[in-house]
């Protein structure tokens, strides 16, 4: 199957902006996105408690970056998305929260120019799954490492895989049980077609080594439920 173009993500996302502001309806799909969130974001105030500095790499409607102002108030924003509808929406409802500045580029990460060791705190939140090829997610965790500044961290949220092919085959059974329980036989299915249309997820093992070969000086897993994880690390 030939898998979404960056074009079409970026329509999906335009036309979901308002489910995605909401955490009880734009999350139903994620098993554990409450947690994972309240994680990710505690551990990053734990490790950089001085932050001056978040960048929300596929920011979505802005509900990571919000969570994170609930733990350190009046950071520096910088929200990246696909999505020009999403990012109207997460610009105004971060700038609500902040006193600082809050700066925001519409495209991919992978193709955006930022300044190099100018982040406390990245957070990538359900976006990483779409990288592609080794080629891809290597530039791409090199990039982000670049970004940060020595101490800063990289926290992860995302839909992952095993890497033994019986145990990755359970997990997505489970998962589609899940999505099953939570919308009927017909809601598993489209979630999991569009998984399988849009999305290329490696598993929690290959994105930890990923980070140590790029220069990370620790990672950690916060959180692992089936197909989803919370993880990240520190430069």
């Amino acid at each position: 199957m030939n898998k979404s173009s960056v074009a079409e993500i970026r329509e999906r996302f335009d036309n979901d902006v308002e489910r995605f502001s909401n955490l009880d309806t734009g999350q139903v799909a994620t098993i554990d996105a409450t947690i994972s969130l309240e994680l990710i974001t505690e551990a990053a105030k734990r490790i950089v408690p001085k932050a001056e500095n978040v960048l929300d790499v596929g920011c979505g409607a802005g509900n990571y970056t919000l969570k994170m102002l609930t733990k350190v108030p009046n950071l520096s924003c910088t929200l990246v998305d696909l999505s020009g509808k999403m990012l109207e929406k997460a610009a105004e409802r971060v700038s609500a929260e902040t006193q600082s500045k809050v700066s925001i580029y519409q495209g991919d990460i992978r193709d955006i120019v930022l300044p190099e060791g100018s982040f406390d705190i990245i957070l990538a939140g359900a976006v990483l799954h779409h990288l592609r090829d080794d080629e891809d997610w290597e530039k791409t965790f090199a990039k982000l490492f670049s970004l940060l500044k020595p101490g800063g961290c990289l926290m992860i949220s995302d839909l992952i895989t095993q890497d033994t092919d019986l145990l990755n085959e359970f997990t997505w059974e489970r998962y589609g049980d899940y999505l099953e329980e939570q919308g009927g036989k017909e809601y598993r299915q489209k979630v999991l077609d569009y998984v399988a249309k849009e999305d290329s997820p490696r598993s929690m093992n290959y994105q930890l080594d990923l980070m140590k070969s790029v220069g990370f000086s620790k990672v950690e897993i916060l959180h692992k439920n089936m197909c989803f994880g919370a993880f990240g690390g520190i430069k």
